[in-house]
């Protein structure tokens, strides 16, 4: 008998797959099969525009002095920042610049503007994302706004609500709501 003297024949291994190999399988099963259990997306958290404003007393007030033509003003804080919210009758201000504005339509309604610039100027800020909702959500007169935000942006019927328009101008119609002219006996 004869002894082996050197080792066993070593096994063929497996071509290790390259990371060019691995992306094209990838996209493949996600192509045919979709997403496993560990690579679904987290769901995106909801979050009510407004509803930090619509039932608190300063904002309460501040919306019947618009609808009443008079003043008030009040501040918030958001962030270690403190924001002066205000309104003279026609007008509802943030930090100075006038965010919401008013037009006489006819002896009992009103047309509500904004303005795109100061939109677009603050729209980083919570407290005045929050703010442009309420404003709309208190005016039930309103019909439903198409005004909507994501990523730090505002968007008017799916559409970046930008000033590139020319035609359109920096002021957007929301539409119109009834004023408060007293009780009638």
């Amino acid at each position: 008998m004869t002894t082996p003297t050197g080792k066993a024949p070593k096994k063929a291994k497996a071509k290790a797959q390259t990371p060019e190999e691995r992306m094209k399988a990838m996209q493949y099963n996600q192509m045919m099969y979709g997403p496993t259990a560990g690579e679904l997306r987290p769901v995106i958290k909801k979050i009510d525009f407004g509803a930090a404003y619509i039932k608190h007393p300063k904002f309460q007030s501040l919306m019947t002095a618009f609808k009443n033509g008079s003043n008030f003003n009040f501040t918030v804080s958001d962030k270690n920042r403190s924001y002066n919210i205000s309104t003279d009758g026609e007008h509802i201000f943030f930090e100075g610049k006038v965010v919401f504005y008013s037009r006489s339509l006819n002896k009992f309604e009103r047309n509500l503007l904004l303005d795109r610039l100061v939109m677009r100027q603050f729209k980083t800020i919570d407290a005045f994302v929050h703010l442009a909702f309420a404003v709309l959500r208190a005016l039930p007169e309103l019909e439903k706004p198409l005004l909507t935000y994501r990523n730090n942006e505002f968007f008017l019927n799916g559409e970046e609500l930008g000033i590139e328009t020319p035609e359109h101008g920096p002021n957007l119609m929301v539409g119109s709501y009834k004023i408060n002219i007293g009780k009638v006996k």
